[in-house]
């Protein structure tokens, strides 16, 4: 088996598999030493072991600055980076909102304040071009629009021959409206 020293010295120049190697040897006995360091309401979306792993890799990337004192140097080296990470995620986890449930019992309120608008603009263009129509014509387009008569109960409504005949006039008072809707 290869010494660490050996294989860090393999890594900082540049062999990808004793880097791999070295990642092997120290994530388990790490990740033991970690677990249970970081708090549950600390722990966002990665968990400790994720921490661990990321904090190796990105150590080993960097490993260009690390002096080997002897014998366990390397281990206390990555330990203390370890826990660094879990400081750092300390540090912001505390800057968080604390999380809390939705309450899936909440029922949407309406329309949004921008509908709304919209919604009252658009019902106040409506009204200003029934205003305009013959009696008549308003009288079908809210008795089809706002009430939702079919086309045969406005030609009994109002008197047409046949429904066909009511439909064709709804649809000129209907185009009507369209037009004064759209100059305002």
């Amino acid at each position: 088996m290869e010494s660490s020293v050996d294989l860090l010295d393999r890594a900082r120049a540049g062999d990808q598999a004793a880097l791999d190697a070295l990642i092997a040897r120290y994530l388990p006995r790490l990740q033991r030493w970690a677990s249970g360091r970081l708090p549950r309401w600390a722990r966002d979306i990665a968990d400790t072991q994720d921490l661990v792993q990321e904090t190796l890799v990105q150590t080993f990337k960097r490993i260009e600055g690390f002096d080997n004192r002897g014998d366990g140097a390397l281990q206390a080296y990555l330990r203390q980076a370890v826990l660094n990470r879990i400081r750092d995620a300390l540090r912001h986890a505390r800057r968080r909102p604390p999380a809390s449930e939705l309450d899936t019992g909440l029922e949407d309120s309406g329309l949004s304040p921008l509908d709304l608008a919209i919604g009252q603009q658009a019902v106040e263009r409506y009204d200003r071009a029934l205003d305009v129509l013959r009696p008549e014509e308003r009288q079908l387009v809210v008795a089809r629009v706002e009430f939702g008569f079919s086309n045969g109960e406005l030609a009994r409504a109002f008197g047409k021959p046949s429904a066909n005949a009511a439909r064709m006039a709804l649809q000129r008072a209907l185009l009507r409206v369209a037009a004064e809707m759209k100059k305002s």
